[in-house]
């Protein structure tokens, strides 16, 4: 079985944090939730889990909405963007860019864990 992550590790995962007191934005994943009818956490003793199918949509939410600016319809029109339609080249291209970036970003943490086995020092999860 693939882990679930609760609401709270979802959100600092996805660096929804209070800059000043570090506590996770859980609110705002939840009002994603509403918006977004493709988010549908598990629903344990009333504490919400997410898969990693969900965190990547989310991720990709996040990125669409954070990062490159869109509006939540806009980031609707993206995520039911059809591949064949022409019409469709810069929703594809903006998921492409959020493929790009996610790789990058994945990369220097591989980087960085490698750099610390080198050099001898605990790496911490």
């Amino acid at each position: 079985m693939k882990k679930l992550l609760n609401i709270s590790q979802l959100a600092q995962l996805l660096n929804l944090t209070n800059k000043k007191t570090k506590k996770p934005l859980n609110y705002v994943i939840r009002y994603w939730e509403k918006e977004f009818s493709g988010i549908k956490p598990i629903t344990l003793n009333k504490r919400r889990y997410y898969s990693s199918k969900q965190i990547e949509k989310i991720e990709l939410i996040k990125y669409l909405l954070k990062d490159r600016g869109l509006t939540i319809n806009g980031v609707k029109k993206v995520l039911k963007s059809n591949i064949n339609s022409l019409d469709d080249y810069n929703s594809i291209s903006l998921q492409t860019d959020y493929i790009k970036q996610n790789i990058k970003i994945k990369s220097k943490k591989i980087l960085e864990k490698i750099k610390t086995i080198k050099h001898g020092k605990k790496i911490s999860h």
